[in-house]
């Protein structure tokens, strides 16, 4: 499989409080596949998918991404591992207000030649229909534009799998549709693996694995 945790634990110490966040989570997906983890606020989404990520660390566990497991590294090799195989794409777009779509996108090509950045960068908004609007500010583009800029920033650079937290909350119904059908046809023409947290039902629809989060724990696999 491609993507598999087993008895993932996540415990905070708040104050000498333990807090169990994450309770024996075992998820599985396949290369290619469209995976989606619901639930309410609390139920632990964000923690997994951070965990996921290599952006947090489990207290307990194995994750293993592509047959390489993740547990265990130093956090510069974390840092490579994300930047290799990882993409993410949050809710909140995470852009760089004083930078331009392009140059936003082409962070994740730092270092690669100018040439090579410049043509995979133009490519990729074109695909995710930004063509014209590479020299716009985030200020100067719609959520929906800004949202599609944050999906191109993480195609970039191909990655193995996609994370995406929450990618159509700040979004309106229609905006957040669109978002939702580029990534599907994203996934069908790249075959890049994605990973939803998320609140909307609409995602169910283009998922081909649910896992339903309750408490930390899953509850249910669809």
């Amino acid at each position: 499989m491609f993507l598999e945790t087993h008895a993932i634990k996540k415990i905070y110490d708040n104050n000498s409080m333990p807090f169990e966040a994450l309770t024996d989570i075992n998820i599985v997906l396949e290369q290619g596949k469209i995976g989606a983890l619901v639930g309410a606020s609390g139920s632990g989404k964000t923690t997994l998918l951070n965990i996921i990520g290599a952006l947090d660390t489990a207290t307990e566990g194995e994750v293993t991404i592509d047959g390489k497991s993740i547990m265990n590294k130093t956090p510069d090799e974390l840092a490579l591992f994300r930047r290799e195989h990882l993409g993410f794409i949050f809710q909140s777009y995470n852009l760089i207000p004083v930078l331009t779509a392009f140059e936003n996108v082409a962070l994740s090509l730092f270092d690669a030649p100018d040439a090579e950045k410049k043509e995979k960068v133009m490519t990729i908004l074109q695909t995710v229909g930004l063509e014209g609007k590479e020299h716009s500010f985030p200020n100067q583009l719609s959520g929906g534009q800004q949202q599609r800029v944050s999906i191109a920033r993480a195609l970039v650079k191909t990655p193995k799998l996609l994370l995406a937290d929450e990618p159509t909350a700040n979004l309106d119904s229609v905006t957040g549709h669109q978002i939702l059908e580029l990534m599907a046809e994203i996934n069908q023409k790249a075959n890049i693996t994605i990973l939803f947290s998320t609140h909307d039902s609409r995602v169910m629809s283009i998922a081909h694995k649910i896992f339903t989060m309750q408490d930390g724990k899953i509850i249910k696999e669809d």
